[in-house]
């Protein structure tokens, strides 16, 4: 049962089989706490060997080993194990899994598991499909990524796909119809609570669907986001935005090597398994990604910047963080000023530039930082919580740059008529609140 109008797909979904232990199974999304390998050795360590969803991804913390090749290999060894030895199993009927995930900042995140088609979406900037990255994807970091999936034999999602249903139309009623329970169990490390039920009746699956038929409607989109003339949004990403990509990358280079497009039109490459989250849920915070700079001389870069920006850049320094932030908050209020709070090994200061040609001040920032990179050497990685840029930024030859939030209740509205933010600009929660691997579905 498929409906091709709003892009959804019922999927024959894996679940771990009932002797697993679902605790030391289900880990984090491979790209959290990118610089900190010693979270995931704990993983590792809590793991202890058990089946473990932590053999068959690639945390991104690894991506540059020298052992990527065998890591890999290794992994798609450990898919076909699990397949061949029932580790994981099909549930009885095809359908999607209601969600409700506890985390340490909200007791309750409601989520849809389901497949998506893969041909109604398009990262591609200025894309008007269906389906649509709400940030910048990067081609460039899309290689690694597809060396790990293209001969993978089941897919693991952390993809996070919003929609925007304020009268909570789709996921939020399926608790009233009290679906069978799949499992219910404590995450590992401290991250939260997690209870799964099957939505696998003819009935309930309308239901969804009849849901989205009306979210996608020409007409009440129009009067939504007062779009007439724009092309239906109807999903937005989340999270993972560069493993969608990956998807979509794979199944249009099955079409470009089958004999006849048409031939191919049924294969599992076509769909991505993805977590459907209402924008409009209490438990969804999106919280700021941060940006800490590796192997610079801030002082430097600094300087450089000041000549990128013309003389509309200014530096001042503080006593601590805690001047910082409050200084950087009362400038922050004066009109045509971005202000960028950051640190480094000679502690704590920021950033004020007038007149800024772009609308967020991760934009404004970004529009110099890639190119100096670029051009000077360095390493950028994008961080999730203060804390982490405290602890890194202060560090030798290294900077933190400190951003604000975004609105999540404009950020359709923005896709629609800006079309996609530059990459990594937000993120639904902090890292222990991201998704964990659980289910999966053959892809081949």
């Amino acid at each position: 049962m498929n409906f091709d109008k709003i892009g959804l797909y019922v999927p024959e979904i894996l679940l771990p089989n009932e002797n697993i232990d679902l605790h030391k199974w289900s880990v984090v999304a491979c790209d959290q706490y990118t610089s900190q390998p010693e979270y995931w050795e704990k993983v590792k360590e809590t793991a202890d060997e058990a089946p473990s969803t932590l053999n068959v991804i690639f945390p991104e913390v690894f991506l540059e080993d020298s052992d990527g090749d065998e890591r890999i290999k290794n992994i798609n060894d450990n898919m076909q194990e699990y397949l061949d030895f029932a580790v994981l199993a099909p549930m009885d009927n095809k359908g999607f899994i209601l969600i409700d995930r506890k985390t340490s900042q909200a007791p309750s995140r409601k989520g849809l598991v389901v497949a998506i088609d893969l041909e109604q979406y398009d990262f591609n900037k200025g894309s008007q499909t269906l389906i649509r990255a709400t940030e910048g994807t990067i081609v460039d970091r899309l290689p690694p990524r597809i060396k790990v999936r293209q001969d993978a034999a089941i897919e693991l999602p952390h993809i996070m796909v919003l929609i925007d249903d304020p009268d909570r139309t789709v996921i939020e009623p399926l608790f009233n119809q009290k679906p069978k329970q799949l499992y219910d169990f404590e995450l590992m490390m401290d991250s939260g609570h997690l209870k799964g039920f099957a939505i696998d009746t003819p009935e309930l699956i309308q239901q969804v669907a009849d849901a989205l038929e009306h979210l996608a409607s020409p007409e009440v989109f129009a009067k939504k986001y007062q779009a007439e003339n724009k092309d239906v949004l109807l999903y937005a990403m989340g999270d993972g935005n560069h493993s969608l990509a990956t998807a979509k990358a794979i199944w249009e280079k099955i079409k470009q090597d089958a004999d006849t497009a048409q031939s191919e039109m049924d294969n599992p490459a076509r769909y991505a398994l993805v977590e459907l989250v209402n924008i409009h849920d209490e438990g969804l915070q999106f919280e700021p990604i941060h940006r800490v700079i590796f192997n610079v001389n801030p002082e430097q870069l600094l300087k450089d910047m000041h000549t990128h920006f013309s003389g509309n850049c200014s530096v001042c320094r503080c006593e601590n963080s805690e001047e910082m932030t409050k200084r950087a908050s009362e400038v922050a209020n004066i009109e045509d000023v971005h202000v960028i709070p950051f640190n480094d090994a000679n502690g704590y200061g920021y950033i004020q530039i007038e007149n800024p040609v772009f609308t967020l001040e991760l934009a404004t920032i970004e529009s110099f930082l890639n190119d100096y990179l670029e051009q000077n050497g360095g390493k950028v990685d994008f961080i999730h919580g203060d804390d982490v840029v405290h602890e890194l930024g202060v560090k030798e030859g290294n900077m933190g740059f400190f951003f604000p939030p975004i609105s999540k209740h404009s950020l359709f509205k923005t896709i629609i008529f800006d079309g996609a933010l530059p990459r990594k600009t937000f993120s639904m929660g902090e890292a222990d609140e991201k998704r964990f691997y659980l289910e999966a579905r053959k892809i081949k």
